[in-house]
């Protein structure tokens, strides 16, 4: 067929332009470090499951993938960072639901918008938080935990990793629940507030399984009940808050990757797919399941709208409590 030729310096232009693209992105990448943002300290159950999957993601994307731990405020800081950061495809952010559904909903400047300033990457797993007791007291149960917080004045103080987070919001509802006056305690990040479970500081805590499963495993602490619409096949023997009468805890978090909004598609799509070959990794799939999670990938699509529906969730939940952002 004839072409006219005054499509010929259009075509021309637009395949420069394509091979530029094209070759940004692949300079973006290449071996230049790939940062992995986690908002809590080391040691706890979110910057394992970072690093489990770092190890594997280096080979798939042919770069060095470092975890970089940036603590504080729930994941707020690191959430300030990957909006600062540049929209290369060097850096990406590994959390839960807290940094990205919740604390926009309870905190009224966190420094970032989810919806405008990140793109979701990929989900590929979901977990279950839970109420944990620890070895400084008797209880085998939620029901053996009330009846010693009654033999202790009514009163009690709970661990949680965040302020303002769902682990709080929990609290507050087993206390309503029981009739007992029980206080969070919030940390920066479970690690530290693992700690003082451990040293019998605290007598109990609410956090992600993740958090607790090798404490619990060990014998050193008591995970007694657990939220989501099923008991969780690592611990069979848990029963769920909605078994125990304590309602609206059916849905469970999310863990994903987030990047700076901006990030070119050709680029998701290629962490998207190392990503996906990664967590299909039998001794990936083992390593996470042995954590606690329920290992469930998602691509970008199906993702975004599980974070966009998680968060309209919670923030009918959370403006029904009357709690008010600060």
């Amino acid at each position: 067929m004839h072409q006219n030729p005054t499509f010929r310096p259009l075509r021309r232009l637009l395949l420069a332009g394509l091979a530029t693209l094209a070759c940004g992105i692949a300079q973006a990448q290449g071996n230049a470090p790939v940062r992995i943002l986690v908002g809590f300290p080391p040691g706890g159950g979110t910057d394992a499951i970072a690093r489990a999957l770092a190890d594997k993601l280096k080979d798939q994307l042919g770069a060095p993938v470092v975890v970089e731990n940036r603590a504080g405020a729930g994941g707020q800081i690191a959430g300030q960072a990957l909006k600062a950061a540049a929209p290369d495809g060097h850096t990406f952010f590994l959390s839960h639901d807290h940094s990205i559904s919740i604390l926009p909903l309870v905190t009224k400047n966190p420094g970032f918008d989810p919806a405008v300033d990140f793109v979701p990457v990929a989900g590929f797993a979901s977990f279950a938080n839970a109420l944990a007791v620890s070895g400084g007291t008797p209880a085998k149960s939620v029901a053996e935990y009330v009846r010693f917080v009654q033999g202790n004045g009514g009163k009690d103080t709970i661990g949680v990793p965040a302020p303002a987070s769902i682990p709080e919001f929990l609290v507050g509802m087993i206390g309503a629940k029981y009739r007992l006056d029980l206080q969070a305690a919030p940390y920066r990040g479970s690690a530290p507030m693992m700690a003082d479970m451990l040293g019998n500081q605290i007598k109990a805590g609410v956090a992600s399984i993740p958090d607790f499963i090798e404490n619990h495993k060990a014998g050193k602490l008591r995970i007694v009940a657990v939220i989501g619409d099923k008991r969780q096949a690592i611990l069979p023997e848990v029963p769920t808050f909605t078994e125990l009468g304590i309602t609206g805890l059916e849905e469970l978090p999310y863990y994903g990757l987030f990047a700076p909004a901006g990030t070119p598609q050709p680029v998701l799509d290629r962490f998207n797919q190392a990503l996906a070959r990664v967590v299909a990794m039998p001794e990936v799939r083992e390593q996470l399941t042995a954590m606690g999670l329920t290992v469930s990938y998602q691509p970008q699509a199906a993702f975004a709208a599980r974070v966009k529906g998680y968060t309209q969730s919670w923030d009918r939940i959370i403006k029904s409590s009357g709690f008010t952002p600060k």
